[in-house]
């Protein structure tokens, strides 16, 4: 699977948390998030993020930094069920409950354990999720 059919199957199956996905749908939908999240955060930064001086005669300066961001607030908005969804998925294809996802809150660990399971090769076989992704 590549980039583009991998985007197209996460937004496919928008809100699917039951299934499987394979290491490539996940991978490669991540990069799409991260990426693309990281691009309009620079081009919100470069058309909203000001920061304005205010200086008196007696040289008083006052400096305040306001950034509005709504390209990357949409793009979060439209990716963040699509992300955890094939997060849960993915966790499905190595025999792992969907509820695992939360151990990302673990400060650090959890999300290193986290890392580690999306990465791991999943089930061969039918597992209690159901068959591999690429049947």
């Amino acid at each position: 699977m590549g980039f583009v059919d991998a985007v197209r199957t996460c937004f496919r199956n928008y809100v699917t948390f039951s299934g499987r996905a394979a290491r490539p749908e996940f991978w490669w939908f991540a990069l799409f998030v991260y990426g693309g999240g990281l691009l309009l955060g620079l081009l919100d930064l470069a058309l909203f993020g000001q920061t304005t001086t205010v200086s008196t005669e007696t040289t008083t300066a006052v400096s305040s930094q306001t950034t509005f961001a709504p390209f990357s607030l949409l793009f979060g908005l439209a990716v963040v069920l699509p992300y955890i969804s094939v997060t849960v998925r993915r966790l499905h294809d190595t025999d792992r409950s969907g509820w695992w996802y939360w151990i990302a809150l673990i400060p650090l660990i959890g999300v290193i354990l986290l890392i580690v399971w999306l990465a791991s090769k999943g089930t061969p076989s039918d597992n209690r999720y159901g068959p591999p992704p690429n049947k």
